[in-house]
């Protein structure tokens, strides 16, 4: 039982070293913020006209007049803050590494699980810091910033935190350099970022984007973060059930895909990461 406890307060102590060190670096947050604002009011500003009027009109004829472009595209940005500031938070590894703190932690009598686990939950919280500043965007283009909305978002943002954190942290353990740590991310980031749905309808896609897209699992923390913020919006039933059918909300195979299906995704997703990540930091020399 003690050990238990001394693996949890080694846990606790590398997960508030991380949050820390963030929090003490304002640069970085404003930083971090600048590529998701840039997104927002450029992508949005931009396309919102062209864009908005064919969201608006669903299938049938139905008309949908409270969806616009920004609407669409602010759950995306979400996701975008999550992703990068998630899988970029294992950087943190390797330069712990490069300067021998690594080492110390290691040689101390705590088991390498802990220090996977303590940087996994602080890049999560760091992303859910990220990601919940870009929230107080949300009353400026329409969305009611409500309690309501909050409590939906914020275990979604969790979970998908928890699994990208996780695949940063899987890389970082099997990279020797920062240079091969960022060729290997900016690989990964980009393409899963742009193949999310976050930009685009899911409709009407070349069939080899489309499988892609359903392959990432970023599409499904996405697809969550949207479908619960356009049911904060008082849409119509109606409205609501054609959403698959215009793009705006995601179906697979036919399905169409729930909050809870999302979920399931993500979660499954996450459990695979956590459990591959602390393994490949595990056995790491």
């Amino acid at each position: 039982m003690s050990g238990f406890v001394h693996s949890l307060k080694a846990v606790y102590i590398i997960w508030y070293r991380e949050v820390l060190r963030y929090w003490r670096d304002k640069l970085r947050i404003i930083g971090s913020l600048a590529r998701p604002f840039f997104f927002l009011v450029v992508f949005g500003g931009g396309l919102s006209h062209s864009m908005s009027g064919t969201m608006r009109m669903l299938p049938g004829g139905v008309m949908a007049p409270s969806l616009d472009f920004v609407k669409f595209l602010f759950p995306g940005i979400i996701g975008m803050t999550i992703l990068f500031t998630s899988v970029m938070s294992g950087v943190s590894i390797i330069w712990d590494r490069e300067f021998g703190f690594l080492k110390e932690i290691l040689v101390a009598p705590i088991g390498r699980t802990a220090v996977a686990l303590g940087k996994t939950l602080g890049g999560s919280t760091v992303a859910m810091i990220q990601g919940s500043i870009m929230l107080l965007f949300a009353p400026f283009i329409g969305i009611e910033l409500s309690l309501g909305l909050l409590l939906r978002l914020w275990p979604l943002m969790f979970i998908t935190s928890i699994a990208l954190t996780s695949l940063g942290v899987l890389i970082a353990a099997r990279m020797h350099s920062m240079e091969g740590f960022h060729m290997i991310v900016n690989f990964l980031l980009m393409p899963m970022f742009f193949l999310s749905g976050a930009f685009f309808p899911l409709r009407d896609l070349p069939s080899w984007m489309d499988i892609l897209v359903k392959l990432n699992p970023l599409t499904y923390a996405i697809d969550a973060l949207r479908q619960s913020i356009f049911r904060t919006m008082e849409l119509p039933e109606m409205v609501l059930k054609l959403l698959p059918q215009a793009g705006l909300s995601l179906s697979v195979m036919g399905h169409n895909m729930t909050i809870m299906d999302d979920v399931a995704v993500i979660l499954a997703f996450a459990t695979v990461m956590l459990g591959v990540a602390v393994w490949a930091f595990s056995i790491r020399e």
